[in-house]
């Protein structure tokens, strides 16, 4: 019954707090994330009152399995974004986009912290460095898509956002992995190599395969139904069991098989939105149904932000260097390679703003450091504080650099001045 209490007190708080939040313009997901933090383990959820609240971060945990299905039906809305019909005319821009400047972001915290690291020692280690110079390639995705499903954003920035967005993950999951296999090698005074390299490379196959077969399956079931709200079911069914399957792992050869829930969801929604002709409606309605699903997951996100790490100075220190590094990092990368594309002077401009949310695949990183003993607790303390930060105000950034775009067009009296003017 807790649970339950507890579940529907997020969802009431998240939409409350929107309200609350109008007046100040900001995006929905802020605001979600901000009821989030006030009912955490942190702040209300402190007082032990049953059911308001999340008392401790365990109680947030066991909800990790809705978090888990969320981010399938956000990652799987993405992969509509790789229809073949709109890839002609963005598809280069956004490999070379998303490929460079996620490096780019990585060499830019890397080398600001392997900077610092000469002055700090062994409070920030060369491996810490490096592993953290992975993380930082990775964006949410999440709030991204929210803020531009809430504003109903449309122009040329928007096009190359979300397959920006859907590559820069993968590319951030082969980075994360050779990063922090240097890191275990630098710790440990030995080295895999094979699996350093192999490893990350079949996660990324095999979760390409596994999440085309769901598509592919998908769409041939979907013809078996008639009615829409069959079909909505049926597509809610195989997101749900695209992320249970991602959760298999085993060994292979000595290798450490495992695949990302983020990738085969994405891949089953490119394969059904390129094989499906009823799939731009059915995905529509899909996203509809998955809004309180949503809600709930950015909520639930708020609630794991773990205040305390303001308490360490050197945390919050190194935690800033990390924000500005990783932020010009993806900033100038992106404008530097949209150039080289030859895109508008509007995705040149910004694009890079709109790549600074984080959250989830950053999370889900800094969990995997624990091997790394002390020095991964520091590690995941950073990565949270970035985290914290990028998340509350990430998305208003990106509404604000989708505005200035002309992707979200103004509404009420300031459309009508726009209006009149043109």
């Amino acid at each position: 019954m807790i649970v339950l209490l507890c579940i529907s007190i997020a969802l009431v708080a998240g939409l409350m707090m929107t309200r609350l939040f109008k007046r100040f313009h900001l995006p929905d997901v802020t605001s979600y994330l901000i009821a989030g933090v006030l009912l955490g383990p942190c702040l209300i959820g402190r007082l032990g009152l049953p059911g308001v609240g999340f008392a401790s971060f365990e109680l947030v945990d066991t909800l990790q399995p809705i978090c888990d299905v969320a981010l399938g039906f956000i990652a799987f809305a993405i992969g509509s974004e790789f229809r073949l019909s709109s890839l002609r005319s963005t598809g280069r821009a956004a490999v070379i986009v998303g490929i460079f400047q996620a490096l780019t972001a990585t060499l830019a915290v890397d080398a600001a912290l392997l900077l610092l690291h000469l002055f700090l020692g062994d409070k920030l280690p060369v491996s810490a460095a490096v592993t953290l110079g992975a993380i930082a390639a990775a964006t949410a995705p999440a709030a991204t898509l929210m803020v531009v499903r809430q504003y109903k954003a449309k122009g040329p920035v928007t096009d190359i956002l979300l397959p920006v967005v859907a590559l820069d993950d993968a590319v951030g999951l082969v980075i994360f992995a050779i990063s922090f296999g240097a890191a275990q090698a630098m710790e440990s005074n030995s080295a895999n190599i094979a699996s350093i390299a192999v490893e990350p490379l079949l996660e990324i196959v095999l979760s390409l395969i596994l999440g085309a077969l769901l598509g592919w399956v998908l769409t041939f079931m979907e013809r078996w139904f008639l009615s829409n709200r069959n079909r909505v079911a049926m597509i809610a069914g195989f997101v749900v069991l695209a992320v249970a399957l991602s959760m298999l792992s085993f060994e292979v050869g000595g290798f450490h098989v495992k695949f990302s829930s983020l990738l085969v969801c994405m891949m089953m929604g490119t394969v059904f939105c390129n094989t499906c002709p009823n799939s731009e409606d059915l995905m529509g309605r899909a996203d509809k149904w998955s809004a309180p699903l949503l809600t709930l997951f950015f909520v639930l996100s708020g609630a794991e932000l773990h205040l305390d790490v303001f308490t360490d100075l050197a945390v919050v220190g190194i935690g800033v260097v990390y924000i500005l590094a990783r932020s010009l990092g993806k900033y100038f990368g992106s404008l530097a390679s949209s150039r080289a594309a030859h895109c508008s002077p509007e995705i040149q401009k910004y694009l890079g703003i709109t790549l600074l949310p984080q959250a989830g695949v950053a999370l889900g990183m800094a969990s995997q450091v624990g091997a790394l003993g002390e020095i991964g607790s520091t590690i995941r303390s950073i990565v949270l504080f970035g985290v914290l930060v990028y998340e509350l105000v990430g998305p208003t950034l990106t509404k604000m650099a989708l505005t200035a775009a002309g992707d979200i067009k103004p509404k009420g009296p300031k459309a009508v001045t726009a209006a009149t003017k043109a």
